[in-house]
């Protein structure tokens, strides 16, 4: 199993230094590492990408490890790699899946909170899709990523009957994420989840979660979602989201939990494994350790 990280900027030849931990933890490991050019890849020369990474003689498996990416880079990126006999875990419609929200949201959608999405931003679309959660408190956001640490100015709506806050709230929102936009926007429900503290810098209210992984349907490891505050040792309820993973389709992917403020745990959102950061409070020498002996 090869584990592929993106390289420098700097130097082709060596891994990104972000990843640099976890590139000696997976080779301490056992797993082996190689690196590519992302810049080459998502500037357009394809050809350039893989310039440092050698064909193999046989078929051999790969993980991807880095930089959140579109899918039809992703897509590029995984053919690429077919032609030196290596395939990565997810081809790029399994990818997909796991990383935009509306493509697992049936799988699971009794289990994490109501949501909606559009690709029209009129504002008459806009209104019409957040009636649909009456005066409820909702969090703006796109398919992968939202504006959470710009909570009151790009994220959380007190009440989505105040038109003129959501107009306002999403205006901000995409003016903030510009070309970074991940496909449409979402309307989520607001969860009333269990308080720790206010983040130190952008201040939005930081709550009680998990990042869960699992590769092969088997929990990888179990993280603290936030650096800051004090989950007081509990761990989510981890019989009950290894039941929800059997559901989902596919081999690697990350469960963002979280606990109810009046009790209960649930299920925030998916992610495909491959792009799923590794929190400064993991351990990156178990982590990929028990990648390999689940492989």
């Amino acid at each position: 199993m090869k584990i592929i990280f993106c390289d420098s900027v700097i130097d082709n030849k060596v891994v990104e230094p972000a990843y640099q931990s976890e590139f000696d933890s997976a080779k301490e490991s056992g797993l082996e590492t190689q690196v590519f050019s992302f810049e080459k890849l998502t500037d357009g020369n394809v050809n350039a990408t893989l310039k440092f990474i050698e064909n193999d003689e046989s078929k051999e498996y790969g993980i991807y490890h880095g930089w959140m990416t579109k899918p039809k880079f992703y897509e590029q990126l995984y053919n690429e790699l077919l032609k030196k006999n290596i395939q990565l875990i997810h081809d790029s419609t399994e990818y997909e899946y796991g990383h935009y929200l509306p493509n697992s949201y049936n799988k699971i959608a009794g289990e994490k909170p109501k949501s909606n999405w559009t690709k029209d931003l009129s504002n008459a679309n806009i209104i019409e899709l957040t009636n649909e959660f009456g005066d409820q408190p909702i969090i703006v956001k796109e398919f992968v990523k939202s504006e959470k640490h710009n909570w009151n100015d790009a994220c959380f709506i007190l009440n989505a009957a105040d038109k003129i806050k959501v107009k306002k709230i999403v205006h901000r929102f995409l003016e903030l994420r510009s070309d970074y936009l991940n496909e449409e926007i979402v309307f989520r429900e607001f969860e009333d989840l269990e308080f720790l503290t206010d983040h130190s810098k952008s201040t939005m209210p930081l709550t009680k979660e998990f990042r869960i992984v699992f590769l092969n349907k088997h929990v990888v490891q179990i993280f603290n979602y936030w650096e800051e505050g004090s989950n007081d040792a509990e761990k989510p309820d981890i019989d009950f989201f290894k039941k929800t993973a059997k559901r989902i389709d596919s081999d690697f992917f990350t469960m963002d939990v979280a606990k109810k403020k009046n009790g209960g745990w649930i299920l925030m959102e998916l992610g495909d494994g491959q792009v799923a950061g590794l929190p400064e409070n993991g351990n990156s020498n178990e982590y990929y350790q028990q990648i390999k002996n689940k492989v």
